[in-house]
């Protein structure tokens, strides 16, 4: 009968301290969300934007208008769009950013953004990027980015929708639901990167 209980003893012990780790994990994940734009003022050779949100594209055509770079690139759009339609979805002039403006179709996930930006940098020739995705997102935006373009140099610049309550999260069903994920998501990116690292 001990033996027995001892059985059941360890599997909930490993099952609790995982647990506990990976709540902790959570917190120090939903602390660390950037709050601001750390860096400003730094001119990068491209802006990158990461379909999701339209706070990423007004923010993005906001940088390249202030001339942050010479290029934007909007990596993972809808097959068909064009970049006339986006430019007048955020409500800017269409024929002062159009010519600077280039779309990515191919990326359906962070992914397919980070392997699509690199493809289309190295094309350019470019070594530096500022990185526009929402701020929750940004954690395994900058993981992915990091590991399809090691050498270039990128600067997030995250956004910060109204609907996610980032100081109060654990009060917000919507909020915790999406931190959950992100963070899970975040988990799992990274233990692949360091697979794909050993390998």
């Amino acid at each position: 009968m001990i033996a027995r209980r001892q059985r059941f003893v360890l599997p909930l012990v490993l099952l609790s301290a995982l647990s506990a780790g990976w709540l902790v994990g959570l917190a120090g994940f939903a602390r660390d969300l950037p709050r601001d734009v750390e860096d400003a003022t730094t001119k990068t050779d491209a802006i990158v934007v990461l379909t999701g949100g339209s706070e990423r594209l007004a923010a993005g055509l906001d940088l390249l208008e202030r001339g942050m770079a010479r290029k934007l690139f909007v990596s993972g759009v809808y097959r068909g769009v064009e970049v006339r339609e986006l430019v007048k979805l955020s409500r800017h002039a269409p024929e002062s950013l159009e010519c600077c403006i280039a779309l990515g179709y191919s990326a359906d996930n962070t992914v397919g953004n980070a392997q699509e930006t690199a493809a289309w940098m190295a094309s350019e020739g470019m070594e530096s990027l500022r990185l526009v995705t929402g701020n929750y997102h940004m954690p395994r935006a900058l993981a992915e980015f990091r590991a399809a373009l090691p050498q270039a140099v990128l600067i997030p610049n995250p956004v910060f929708p109204e609907h996610v309550k980032a100081e109060a999260w654990w009060y917000s069903p919507g909020t915790l639901a999406l931190i959950v994920s992100e963070y899970t998501k975040y988990l799992v990116a990274q233990f692949r990167l360091l697979l794909e690292g050993l390998s």
